[in-house]
């Protein structure tokens, strides 16, 4: 299983991105989807989720900017950022729990990380 992570970029306070994620393989079905993210000199922190039932849940500081969604018949989770503030940059990643063709049990993949700067 892979997880592609892609649509950062550098953009100015007020600004909008995008952020997709991929999975592929031989995937039998994909449970719960999650962005983290990494600042400079910091832990990798939960940012948003969203099951197999579209449930999502945000960590506080991104409510009412971030948006998480899926798109099950291509297993990819996206995550729209608005009003993004300097304090959002940090390195994303993609996280997915992944049952696949051969597994008894689904396991948690990660993507490698993508870039988001929000100048002031």
């Amino acid at each position: 299983v892979q997880l592609q992570a892609s649509g950062g970029g550098l953009v100015q306070a007020g600004g909008s991105l995008r952020l997709s994620c991929a999975a592929s393989g031989t995937i039998r079905s994909v449970n719960d989807m999650a962005w983290y993210r990494q600042a400079p000199g910091k832990q990798r922190a939960f940012v948003a989720s969203i099951s197999k039932g579209g449930a999502a849940d945000y960590v506080d500081s991104v409510k009412g900017r971030f948006t998480i969604s899926r798109d099950d018949a291509r297993n990819t989770a996206s995550l729209q950022m608005n009003s993004l503030k300097p304090e959002d940059t940090a390195v994303y990643y993609c996280r997915a729990r992944v049952l696949t063709f051969t597994d008894t049990f689904a396991s948690i993949h990660w993507g490698k990380g993508t870039q988001v700067t929000v100048s002031s």
